[in-house]
């Protein structure tokens, strides 16, 4: 099954004077290797990856669970629990209040087609907001559930809801969904993240199963369409199933990493439904995957999710790790 395993030979450097509590994104900038990293210790931090240096600490009164850069990296967009939109600018250390949702905001994506910031709330809407405008709230949109994921390519907004609702949107036309998609995955849905080439995308669920879904719904092009097992463990012929909170595309050549509450992190060929690799076991849950600009770093989130309750466990962190083209070349590419 797996092309190789363990993955590059160059090894992982460890975030430094990362967060004091649990990590929820952790986000390549566009342009750089500058890292942003929201936390439940209420801080969002930015980092030189490169460097392996904290650049800027930014203190809110309430945890942050997404946060997002603008097109040109100058500005970084947080929200969590306070339930308030905030613009930080980078340059010069200053933040922006710039709206609010009635419940905590769980995701928040820049819109590069629209300039304009998408968040994501556990009260059920969509938000849109413009930063340069003097009133910031573009729209609003009531959708069927608690908002838990959001993946955005190209003129497409896709959005996983509580009932395993998976909402699809055209950025020009938001008046209404441009599709409304029961997902394939038979339990709770936890990430969403589209193609780079703006096809389709994943969507993994607590179940450790991960769906491939496109956009196209030419009954030939949905004949492609399929869901696998991946995060999941057999121990004397007991099934665990695990968590998958975390999904990243490799920006040139489109295969992807999940990670999952097994501590694992594999790398998929989606085309040709194979496993590439596998890397070693982290010590606790994987909580989120972004590939950097060019696909030669992945900032691996370790930070233990509470898929078990409260106990003791690793400290939360990041590790910056060195990307390989064995370990995320499709069969396709190497020909």
């Amino acid at each position: 099954m797996d092309s190789f395993a363990g993955g590059s030979s160059g090894a992982q450097v460890e975030l430094a004077q990362p967060p004091s509590d649990g990590i929820t994104s952790s986000i390549f900038a566009n342009t750089t290797n500058n890292l942003l990293v929201t936390s439940w210790d209420a801080t969002a931090r930015l980092y030189d990856s490169d460097k392996n240096e904290l650049i800027h600490t930014f203190e809110q009164k309430g945890p942050l669970l997404d946060g997002s850069f603008s097109l040109d990296d100058s500005k970084a967009y947080v929200g969590g629990v306070e339930n308030k939109l905030f613009m930080l600018d980078l340059k010069v250390g200053s933040r922006r209040e710039l709206g609010s949702h009635q419940k905590p905001i769980k995701c928040v994506e820049y819109c590069a087609a629209t300039g304009l910031i998408f968040t994501g709330s556990w009260d059920q809407t969509l938000k849109l907001w413009d930063p340069r405008a003097h009133d910031p709230l573009s729209g609003s949109y009531e959708l069927k559930g608690r908002i838990f994921s959001m993946g955005l390519t190209g003129n497409r907004a896709v959005i996983a809801t509580s009932g395993r609702h998976v909402t699809v949107f055209d950025v020009r036309k938001m008046s209404e969904p441009e599709q409304d998609r029961l997902s394939s995955l038979s339990n709770q849905l936890r990430i969403v993240r589209c193609f780079p080439d703006g096809t389709g995308y994943a969507v993994g669920s607590c179940e450790g199963r991960v769906a491939i879904e496109y956009f196209d719904t030419d009954p030939n092009v949905q004949k492609k369409k399929y869901a696998f097992k991946c995060h999941r463990k057999t121990e004397n012929g007991a099934q665990t199933l695990f968590p998958v909170n975390a999904l990243a595309f490799h920006p040139i050549y489109g295969t992807f990493a999940s990670g999952g509450c097994d501590g694992v992190v594999n790398v998929w060929d989606g085309f040709a439904k194979k496993r590439i690799c596998q890397y070693p076991r982290y010590q606790t849950s994987i909580a989120y995957l972004d590939y950097n600009k060019d696909g030669t770093k992945l900032a691996v989130t370790q930070s233990y999710t509470f898929e078990s309750g409260e106990r003791d466990h690793p400290s939360d962190t990041v590790f910056i790790r060195p990307i390989s083209e064995k370990e995320c070349k499709n069969k396709l590419a190497r020909v």
